[in-house]
């Protein structure tokens, strides 16, 4: 079934009778809209809606499709050659489902192999750094753990994140309180992985929080809000999540 899509995506990328746009675009042209495209499946996902995910995937599959007719375009490798390394990759992380092995060696032993034959030897290479920061942040913070790199519990991990508070407010220059809030954000990551919980998807969460409390005191709130004083707005708000308890 996916030979039609791999031929409509050659015919838009023909250099004669190819579509204007779909022909000059390249690999950094069209990562962010790959990237976009993760981001509706997630979405789809998170809404529950099969729908739009059933069309979101498609779109995504779509990415790669043109993603593999750039390269080959350029003579890099075609889908196919996409596919084979999948497979191949798949198949060499679960040696005991398709090969010999009677239990898994362990996913870490696995990724330090594959680390070793690419020539690269730092637990933490391979994490992108497209992914979004708290993403990325966290993944670190997951590799150096898993060779040691951690503290053993919360309360140093706490008693960090109390420190780089304080180095905020030490901070003099733009540059220094800029570096020192980085500092305080991976912190609340190496938290939030303490307490196993999701530094993105708490963000996230607390986000979508926010703007429903926020929506509701828009709704109650007759005048200018700009013309309010923060202890009026603090009112409107305590009565916002009151609503928001009971719902």
């Amino acid at each position: 079934m996916i030979d039609p899509l791999l031929e409509i995506m050659k015919k838009l990328r023909d250099p004669e009778t190819g579509c204007d746009w779909d022909k000059v675009q390249t690999f950094e042209t069209i990562a962010p809209y790959t990237i976009e495209e993760a981001y509706e499946v997630a979405d789809a996902i998170e809404r529950r809606d099969f729908d739009a995910l059933k069309d979101e995937l498609g779109d995504l599959l779509l990415q790669v499709v043109f993603h593999s007719q750039i390269a080959s375009d350029q003579g890099d490798f075609a889908f196919d050659g996409v596919v084979e390394a999948i497979c191949a990759k798949m198949t060499r992380r679960h040696p005991h489902i398709f090969g010999e092995a009677q239990d898994t060696p362990g996913w870490e032993q696995i990724k330090a192999e594959e680390r070793k034959e690419s020539g690269t030897s730092s637990a933490l290479d391979g994490v992108a750094l497209a992914l979004p920061a708290l993403l990325r942040a966290q993944k670190i913070q997951k590799r150096a753990a898993r060779v040691g790199f951690d503290w053993p519990d919360k309360a140093p991990v706490k008693d960090k994140l109390l420190e780089e508070l304080e180095e905020v407010e030490q901070a003099k220059s733009a540059a220094e309180i800029h570096e020192e809030i980085g500092d305080l954000l991976f912190s609340a990551v190496n938290l939030a992985r303490h307490y196993e919980v999701d530094a993105e998807q708490a963000l996230s969460d607390a986000t979508l929080k926010f703007t429903k409390r926020f929506n509701i005191v828009e709704s109650m709130v007759t005048g200018d809000m700009k013309e309010m004083t923060i202890d009026e707005l603090e009112h409107e708000w305590q009565k916002a999540k009151l609503t928001m308890s009971e719902a």
